[in-house]
C-alpha cells in the first residue's frame, strides 16, 4: 500500500513539476529503504525527467540494478523532451540490446529523430515499427508524420498520413502535417489538407491556425489571411492568446497595424508575447510613446524581448530620463537580464549621448556577444571618438569575437566623423584580404565619402572602378562638387548618365555647380 500511495504521489509531482514535494519524496523513499523497488525508482526517475532534472534522473537510471522498459522510456522520453534528441537516441539503441520497444518509446526515438534531423535512423525506426505492428497507433503515426516532415520528406510524412492502416487521421494528426507543409513552404498542400479537414466534419483548433499562418511570415496574400482570420472568429480562437499573437504579427508584416491593435484587445487573456507583439508594433510605425505607455499597462511579467522593445523605443526618442526609468525597473524586479537586454541598454545610453554610462554597462557585462561589441564600437564611433573604437575592435579581437560587415561599417564611419582617411582605407582593405567580408555598397560609400572629403577623389575614384552603382557614383559625384574637382566630377557623370534616364537628371545639376 505505501510503495503504490508513494508511486502515485511522485506522479502527481512529474505531471505538475512539484519539484520541492518530488525531491521530499525521493528523500523519504530512501529513508524507508525503498529504493530497491524498481516500480519506485521508475517514478523517481520519470519526476526528474518530467522536470528537466536530467542529471538526477540519470543518476538514478545508473544506480538502478533492475531496469525494465518502462525505465528506458522514461529516460529516452525526458531526453528527447528536454532537447536533447541525440542521448535519446544513443539510450534508444542501448535499448535494443536488451528489450523490444513499445510503442511509447518507438513515438519517443521518432521525436527525436524529427529533432535531429535524421532522417536514416528515422527510416530504420519506421521499418521496425512496421514488423512489430506498431503503424496504427496513432501517436506512433504522427511521430512518424512530425519526422519526415522536420526531414523535409513530405511525400513520405503524406503516404503515412494517407496510409490505409490508419483510415481516420485524428484532428493531432491533421495539424502536425499542415503545420510541416507549411513549414516546408508547400501552402497550397496545406491549404489542401484545411479543406479536407472541413470536409470530414473536425473542427479546427489553434493548433490547426497557428499552422497555417507559420511563424508569423507573410505566406499567403492579404485575403487569405483575412479568410482564415474570419474562420477563427467563427469558431472563437482569435481571442485565444495562441493564436491571435500569429495574426498579429502576420497583420504586422503587412504593415496592418490598426487590425494588429483590434486583434490585441480582442484576446481575453493576453500573455508576454500578446503584449511584445504590440509594443514591437508600436516601435515599427514609430510611435515609441505608445510602446512605453502599453509598457505601464501590462498586467503580466515583462521578459528579456519587452525589456528590449521599449529600451530600443527610448533609444529612438533620445530620452534619457524615460531609459533611466527603465533600466531601474529592470534592477528592481529583472536582475538576471539576458544579453540582449545589455546590449539595449548599452545602446539607450549611447543614443541618448551618455557614453560614459554606455560603456560602464558595456564593461560590467560578463557576456558579451558580437553585437554587443558593435553596439559599444557604433556608440564611440557615432560621438567622435574614433581611437577608442579602433582600441575596441583590438580588444574585440583578442577576446577572439569574429567581426562582420556591420562592425566594419562603424570602423569606418568613426574614420569618416573623425577624418582618418588612412586608417579607414586600412580597415576597408582588411574586410576582403583579412576577414574574407565582401564590402557592400554602404561600406564603398562610407570609404569614398571619407575620401572625397579629405580632397583624395582619385584615390576614391580607384576604389569604384568597377562598380556602376548609382548610389556611389552620386556619392563621388557630390565629392567632387564639394572639393571643385571638374575632371573626375567629368568622368563619373558620364557613367552616371549611362545607367539610365532615372539617373540622368541629377549628374547635370551637380555638374553646373562644379
Amino acid at each position: 500500500m505505501m510503495l503504490q500511495n508513494l508511486g502515485f504521489f511522485l506522479h502527481d509531482c512529474a505531471k505538475v513539476k512539484a519539484l520541492r514535494r518530488g525531491i521530499s519524496l525521493h528523500a523519504a523513499a530512501i529513508k524507508l529503504g525503498l529504493v530497491a523497488d524498481t516500480s519506485i525508482c521508475n517514478h523517481i526517475l520519470n519526476f526528474y525527467a518530467k522536470c528537466g532534472l536530467l542529471h538526477p534522473a540519470h543518476q538514478m537510471f545508473d544506480e538502478m540494478l533492475h531496469r525494465n522498459l518502462v525505465t528506458w522510456s522514461a529516460m529516452i522520453s525526458g531526453y528527447n523532451l528536454w532537447g536533447r534528441p541525440h542521448k535519446a537516441l544513443q539510450l534508444f539503441r542501448n535499448m535494443q540490446k536488451h528489450f523490444r520497444p513499445n510503442d511509447s518509446v518507438f513515438s519517443s526515438a521518432l521525436s527525436s529523430c524529427a529533432s535531429s534531423r535524421d532522417s536514416n535512423l528515422g527510416q530504420q525506426i519506421h521499418a521496425s515499427a512496421l514488423k512489430l505492428n506498431y503503424c496504427s497507433v496513432s501517436f506512433v503515426v504522427n511521430s512518424l508524420i512530425l519526422m519526415y516532415m522536420n526531414c523535409g520528406m513530405c511525400a513520405d510524412a503524406l503516404s503515412v498520413f494517407s496510409d490505409s492502416s490508419f483510415v481516420h487521421p485524428t484532428l493531432v494528426s491533421y495539424n502536425i502535417a499542415i503545420t510541416g507543409l507549411v513549414d516546408n513552404k508547400l501552402f497550397e498542400k496545406g491549404m489542401e489538407l484545411f479543406v479536407i479537414l472541413l470536409r470530414w466534419g473536425l473542427l479546427p483548433d489553434r493548433f490547426t491556425f497557428a499552422g497555417l499562418l507559420g511563424s508569423g511570415e507573410a505566406l499567403y496574400g492579404l485575403s487569405t489571411v483575412l479568410q482564415l482570420h474570419c474562420q477563427m472568429v467563427k469558431l472563437g480562437l482569435d481571442c485565444m492568446s495562441f493564436s491571435g499573437n500569429v495574426l498579429m504579427t502576420l497583420y504586422s508584416k503587412f504593415s496592418l497595424f490598426q487590425e494588429s491593435d483590434k486583434v490585441f484587445r480582442s484576446i481575453r487573456e493576453k500573455d508576454v508575447c500578446s503584449w511584445n507583439s504590440i509594443i514591437s508594433d508600436c516601435c515599427r510605425c514609430d510611435d515609441h510613446s505608445k510602446a512605453l505607455y502599453v509598457l505601464r499597462e501590462m498586467d503580466v511579467a515583462p521578459d528579456d524581448y519587452t525589456y528590449a522593445s521599449v529600451l530600443s523605443a527610448a533609444a529612438n526618442m533620445a530620452s534619457v530620463r524615460v531609459g533611466k526609468e527603465i533600466h531601474g525597473r529592470l534592477i528592481r524586479t529583472w536582475p538576471e537580464w539576458d544579453v540582449g537586454v545589455g546590449n539595449a541598454l548599452v545602446n539607450m545610453y549611447a543614443k541618448c549621448g551618455n557614453i560614459t554610462s554606455a560603456y560602464t554597462l558595456f564593461e560590467r557585462m560578463e557576456i558579451r556577444t558580437l553585437i554587443s561589441w558593435n553596439t559599444i564600437i557604433a556608440a564611440f564611433a557615432n560621438h567622435g571618438h574614433a581611437e577608442k573604437a579602433m582600441a575596441l575592435f583590438e580588444e574585440m579581437k583578442t577576446a577572439g569575437v569574429e567581426p562582420d560587415s556591420i562592425t566594419f561599417l562603424e570602423l569606418l564611419t568613426a574614420c569618416s566623423h573623425s577624418g582618418l582617411a588612412d586608417v579607414g582605407r586600412m580597415v576597408f582593405d582588411s574586410m576582403s584580404r583579412v576577414y574574407g567580408i565582401s564590402p557592400g555598397i554602404e561600406h564603398v560609400c562610407c570609404l569614398v565619402d571619407l575620401l572625397g572629403r579629405s580632397g583624395r577623389l582619385s584615390e576614391a575614384e580607384e576604389y569604384i572602378d568597377k562598380r556602376d552603382d548609382e548610389v556611389v557614383l552620386g556619392c563621388l559625384l557630390s565629392a567632387c562638387r564639394l572639393q571643385g574637382d571638374v575632371g573626375v566630377g567629368e568622368r563619373i557623370a558620364k557613367r552616371l548618365v549611362k545607367l539610365g534616364p532615372l539617373s540622368a537628371a541629377s549628374p547635370y545639376v551637380l555638374l553646373s555647380n562644379l
